[in-house]
């Protein structure tokens, strides 16, 4: 990295600012990032530093195209080789054998991997078994196949969706940043609109009353694909965001991938022993927690990617940053100094919160109108049965 800083310099001093400044790229993106220097040094060392070292590249970056004097641009490489060089020493001394059993795991490629895979999963298993149980219920136990190829085919469908992120992911430069955020704030998107789904689905009642007539509907057209696209929506849909979280992990930790992998099959086991408990064993989740529950944490996640999918752009240079020095750096939180990611955060925040109050009173007026409308209904018919 120090070598290529070095050649950037040159070529700044030689007239040729683009080619120092695509110097610089290459060492921020070829090496820094593809090479698991930055992670090492997040888990190790702390992303205050992170962000500190990232912030230098982009100093001296725009220092170059800026067209500032050669004597300042050299001073900001030589800082920014200074912290390299810093913080290597400090990873050769051993810092990188100190970090703590959980933090390991939260931070880790494996870690990241297996709860990634178990929180897009749990709700696409959810749906599925409900839709299963329905029908045993109703006796349509022959139904039940058709569900079973729905879930094929969204996992065939992810599978491609995989293939093409993979082709689209293949480069080291600012065009991966470009993408990771471009993924994150699809991402982001995706999450609000699901947070909301389930917050609307946080009674018994409006639960029950989802599956009933999405189930009765598919059964009353008797097609194949009526029923099978009930289990394919819903294992595609998160499959599709399993996908792009995984390319995005992909990116970020290259040498990793034997790690990621192994956390994405154990993640895969956990699940399918999720689905046979619930499946065969009847076992019944407590709905208004369970939904609740995942909502706030999917909204948590919406803020998140909020500031991770602006943080990658910034990185990127697809939009202007402004450092925020002091302040603190929790990458698994998508917190970060700058202005702008700060403040689309506060944002998105505000957002889920109006969005989760609107849902709520609505869903609230319509149970009540039901429920007196079921009543109403009930003491038509006890007076009739009376007279």
């Amino acid at each position: 990295m120090n070598a290529l800083i070095d050649s950037g310099v040159d070529k700044a001093a030689a007239g040729d600012r683009e080619g120092g400044a695509a110097d610089v790229n290459s060492a921020y993106y070829g090496y820094y990032e593809k090479l698991g220097f930055e992670k090492t040094v997040m888990s190790a060392i702390s992303g205050d530093r992170v962000s500190e070292v990232e912030n230098q590249f982009k100093v001296v970056r725009k220092a170059m195209v800026g067209g500032d004097d050669i004597a300042d641009i050299t001073a900001d490489a030589e800082t920014l080789k200074t912290y390299l060089t810093e913080d290597a020493a400090t990873l050769d001394g051993g810092a990188a054998e100190n970090i703590s059993p959980l933090k390991a795991f939260l931070t880790g490629s494996f870690g990241q991997a297996f709860l990634i895979l178990l929180r897009e999963g749990l709700e696409a298993i959810l749906v599925v078994a409900a839709v299963i149980a329905y029908l045993l219920k109703a006796g349509m136990r022959d139904r039940v196949k058709y569900i079973y190829a729905g879930l094929a085919l969204g996992l065939a469908g992810s599978g491609v969706v995989a293939l093409l992120f993979a082709w689209l992911y293949d480069s080291a430069s600012a065009h991966q940043e470009i993408l990771e955020g471009a993924v994150a704030l699809i991402a982001m998107v995706m999450l609000l609109f699901t947070s909301n789904w389930m917050l609307s689905k946080s009674s018994v009642a409006s639960w029950n009353r989802y599956i009933k007539d999405k189930t009765e509907a598919s059964i009353s057209d008797g097609g194949f694909w009526a029923l099978a696209s009930l289990s394919f929506l819903a294992v595609f849909r998160e499959g599709a965001e399993t996908v792009m979280f995984y390319e995005a992990l992909f990116t970020m930790d290259p040498s990793g991938s034997a790690s990621i992998w192994q956390g994405f099959a154990a993640g895969a086991v956990v699940l399918v022993l999720i689905f046979l408990l619930i499946r065969f064993t009847s076992v019944r989740i407590p709905l208004r927690p369970f939904f609740a529950i995942t909502s706030f944490l999917m909204a948590v996640l919406v803020v998140i990617f909020a500031g991770g999918g602006a943080h990658a752009l910034i990185e990127g240079d697809i939009i202007p940053a402004t450092y925020v020095e002091g302040w603190p750096t929790y990458d698994y939180l998508g917190l970060y100094p700058y202005r702008e990611t700060l403040l689309f955060q506060a944002f998105m925040a505000a957002l889920v919160v109006v969005l989760s109050a609107v849902s709520v009173l609505r869903h609230r007026r319509v149970d009540a109108a039901r429920a007196a409308q079921t009543d109403t209904d009930a003491a038509a018919a006890k007076s009739g049965a009376t007279e």
